[in-house]
């Protein structure tokens, strides 16, 4: 009990920050949601149940250019397809045992950073940090949509984006520090960002959204990094 405790206010302590970067970023999505005709109420429950700026913005714009359910639904799909990775990747570091319940939920529970952060947590990833992580950053995420709704555009545009620019440098405050103590780690964050830009320009590629294309730099990169630099295990006579 006690440790469930300890991992439930580091979940908190460690979701902090990202709950903050997604205030900023929900707020201006607040504003794209208000001119879709949503009230705050309709804003708060959509993102606290999307939790993906790229899917609730594709959504908004769906919804105010009054597009079928069908065409929300596949764009959602073809968006968000990068968590069905990133679930299988949390998977490993779930402790033998655990329940199908408590994996189900944990998956529920993945963003980029809340996804960071769980896999940056030294051995296996209990769900009550992942949780409790989870709740804090939807909370303010959610709240944040709903007050963009209310306030409109009553703040400049530069503000806005000024503000927004928190979450990357708080992502980049999650994989910095891994890609500093493992080298292969580093080579595996320079190849993204280098493909990533490529693929960005590229004739075909670059005409695919930004979900789809984060979802085959993932497999692509993942995969070559597997084959060349595998992870040793006891089972393979390593620590």
């Amino acid at each position: 009990m006690v440790a469930r405790s300890q991992h439930i206010m580091h979940g908190l302590r460690d979701g902090l920050p990202i709950a903050l970067g997604y205030l900023a970023v929900s707020f201006s999505l607040g504003i794209i949601a208000a001119k879709a005709g949503l009230t705050a109420w309709e804003g708060f429950f959509s993102s606290f149940f999307t939790r993906a700026s790229a899917g609730e913005y594709g959504t908004y714009t769906l919804v105010a250019a009054n597009a079928a359910y069908a065409e929300v639904v596949a764009m959602g799909l073809v968006t968000n397809l990068r968590y069905m990775l990133m679930s299988a990747a949390l998977s490993q570091k779930i402790a033998p045992g655990t329940s199908w319940l408590h994996r189900t939920l944990m998956a529920c529970c993945i963003t980029d950073e809340v996804f960071g952060i769980s896999i940056a947590h030294r051995g296996y990833t209990p769900p009550s940090y992942t949780y409790s992580a989870a709740l804090i950053s939807t909370l303010f995420w959610a709240s944040g949509c709903a007050i963009g709704i209310v306030a409109g555009s009553l703040l400049p545009p530069s503000a806005v984006a000024a503000l927004s620019m928190s979450l990357y440098g708080m992502f980049l405050a999650i994989i910095i520090p891994q890609a500093h103590s493992d080298r292969n780690v580093l080579y595996v964050l320079i190849a993204s960002f280098v493909l990533s830009g490529l693929c960005a320009v590229m004739p075909v590629v670059g005409q695919w959204s930004s979900g789809m294309r984060t979802v085959l730099l993932t497999v692509v990169i993942s995969a070559v990094a597997a084959w060349l630099k595998p992870i040793k295990t006891e089972k393979d006579g390593e620590a």
